[in-house]
């Protein structure tokens, strides 16, 4: 059995998933890679240089690459604009799996373009009847291709699986926060990325000086550059927020990481351009409470607002403020949705898992069995447990049937205010 994972280049978001692949398959899986590295994220601290025993370079052996998709058992695609890849496997009548982010980041309203829609058709909407299957990566993913009719009942959720790291989540817990120079322990929010409009760091600015017009105590780092960055350093030295509010530029991964276990809070405030947001699977690691802009495509598929962190409406800053100001008044609380986001990755939302239940769903859908003898009793037994997480539409884990989540009124669906579709 031959299964072949087709994307623009392997990151450290995408290594545990395929180091679980690879481990179930015993040895018979691929990495595709079909482009180096974009400069940008090497500036931004990725490894560009990566060796692993089942990454394969596309743009080194085309014709082999090309081969290795037509005969696969089952191809995942996704990650790249490059349809050629898809158009070869789906010439064989063969399984694929695709995986998407958003693909109106921008707006819905631009399902109506004609030309637009006939780029979709061709690419998506065409292969209703063929074995070919969406995975989500975005809870907001389903309601997009849902606009031009494409893969009906065959969307599942998705996402992306960065490091789950095993801690003592009590003692994590009990090692949070930041010790000031003179020695007195604060509380610890976090913010990293890359310093652009749509992912807002101004707002991280505001929320500070909310805070400190509140009286309360906080160290805030915002770890990153970008376009950004002198107009971020300007808002805080205009508004005299140096004792509170630090720049280290941009670190390594495994750096932020480090500071994630330390920090009380995580806040993701880009917009809804945002296909899912690695960093959300990872601050739930740490056991930060992720405070998230509701639009993000990671936050309804992991944030289960007031049990496991909070949701802000998107772009309402006064409902950031408050809810961060909340967390800060209330240690206890920030204590237990740091402990259960810890649970909701280590139990659900992690690489080991998505792994065994995407072998699942292939088995399910295609009759084609993935993982290998004790792998897969494994796997069925863990299916048979089913997960632990609280009942609910939005209790979901990977490659369950991707709910349709409209944009409109989709906030009070998240937070219980009104039912969902």
């Amino acid at each position: 059995m031959k299964f072949v994972f087709v994307s623009n280049y392997l990151n450290h978001h995408q290594i545990p998933f395929c180091r679980a692949m690879y481990e179930r398959t015993g040895g018979s899986f691929v990495f595709l890679q079909t482009e180096p590295m974009e400069e940008e994220r090497v500036r931004m601290g990725w490894n560009s240089r990566v060796e692993e025993p089942y990454l394969r370079l596309s743009y080194e052996a085309p014709q082999e690459s090309l081969k290795l998709i037509r005969e696969a058992d089952v191809v995942l695609f996704g990650g790249t604009d490059d349809e050629s890849y898809a158009k070869e496997r789906l010439s064989t009548g063969k399984p694929l799996f695709r995986y998407s982010e958003r693909i109106y980041k921008t707006g819905q309203w631009k399902a109506v373009s004609p030309r637009g829609l006939r780029k979709k058709y061709e690419d998506h909407g065409k292969w209703k009847k063929a074995p070919v299957y969406l995975l989500c990566s975005g809870a907001y993913v389903a309601s997009d291709f849902h606009l031009i009719g494409a893969y009906p009942g065959k969307k599942y959720c998705w996402g992306y699986f960065p490091e789950t790291r095993e801690e003592d989540v009590d003692k994590l817990l009990q090692e949070k926060g930041y010790v000031t120079p003179e020695g007195k322990k604060v509380p610890y929010l976090l913010w990293s990325g890359r310093m652009i409009d749509w992912k807002h760091p101004e707002l991280v600015v505001e929320t500070a000086q909310y805070l400190r017009d509140r009286g309360r105590e906080f160290y805030l780092e915002m770890i990153g550059g970008g376009a950004m960055e002198e107009q971020i350093r300007e808002m805080i030295r205009t508004r005299q927020l140096e004792k509170y509010v630090s720049l280290p530029g941009f670190l390594k991964p495994e750096e932020v990481r480090d500071r994630m276990e330390r920090a009380d809070v995580y806040l993701i405030t880009s917009d809804r351009q945002e296909g899912w947001g690695a960093v959300a699977n990872e601050a739930m690691n740490s056991g930060c409470v992720v405070v998230a802009d509701h639009m993000i495509g990671a936050a309804p598929y992991l944030i289960r607002h007031g049990e496991n962190g909070m949701l802000f409406r998107d772009g309402d800053a006064a409902m950031l403020f408050t809810a961060v100001d909340a967390l800060l008044e209330d240690p206890k609380r920030r204590e237990a949705l740091g402990r259960k986001a810890f649970e909701t990755i280590w139990k659900t939302w992690n690489a080991e898992n998505a792994a065994a239940r995407l072998c699942g769903l292939v088995e399910e859908l295609t009759g084609i069995a993935v993982d290998e003898g004790e792998k897969r009793d494994q796997r069925m037994a863990a299916e048979r447990a089913g997960k632990d997480a609280k009942a609910g539409p939005w209790n979901l884990a990977p490659c369950d049937p991707a709910p349709l989540l409209r944009e409109f009124g989709s906030y009070g669906v998240l937070t219980g205010k009104r039912n969902g579709s």
